[in-house]
């Protein structure tokens, strides 16, 4: 199965391109889409949707998966992360793929045991467990833990514990 894993984000949007299964995860791509702060709110968005659907056309998922909502202190921080999840949710639809959601906390319990890591642990354990050269940005770190638990998800036993939900 290849998945595009997403954390959106308005201006740091995290992605992964793996490939695989719950036995065996291969890295096709990742990186941050970076927005910078003069572009207005609304061509941010419209931004991360080309770019992500740019990524479905040349990669060609099978499924993509999200970070899930988080609750956040600040209402407009939780607008502006639903927002960019909604830009997401809009391309995967586009290309008629498969959208699951994955809550962080369980995303980092797959990955690194610990559903309250952060996200320098995170980053961490994605590059051991990936065999990366490289410890990857933030964004792109997480986009990859989703991708991984996605794929670990593929395990009827793992999927009940990772509480997969399609959306």
């Amino acid at each position: 199965m290849r998945v595009l894993a997403i954390d959106p984000a308005i201006r740091n949007t995290g992605y992964a391109v793996v490939e695989g299964d719950h036995r065996d995860a291969k890295v096709i791509t990742y990186e941050v889409i970076r927005i910078p702060k003069q572009i207005p709110q609304s061509g941010a968005l419209a931004a991360v949707r080309t770019h992500l659907m740019h990524l479905i056309k040349t990669h060609e998922p099978d499924e993509v998966a999200v970070e899930g909502i988080i609750y956040v202190q600040s209402h407009k921080t939780a607008i502006s992360m639903g927002a960019a999840r909604a830009a997401a949710l809009i391309a995967a639809a586009d290309a008629g793929l498969k959208v699951f959601e994955y809550a962080p906390s369980k995303v980092k319990k797959a990955v690194v045991g610990n559903g309250k890591a952060d996200k320098a642990q995170v980053a961490f354990m994605i590059r051991a467990l990936l065999g990366l050269s490289e410890t990857p940005p933030h964004d792109a770190a997480d986009a990859l833990a989703i991708g991984l638990a996605h794929l670990q998800a593929s395990d009827p036993l793992k999927a009940k514990i990772l509480d997969r939900r399609q959306v």
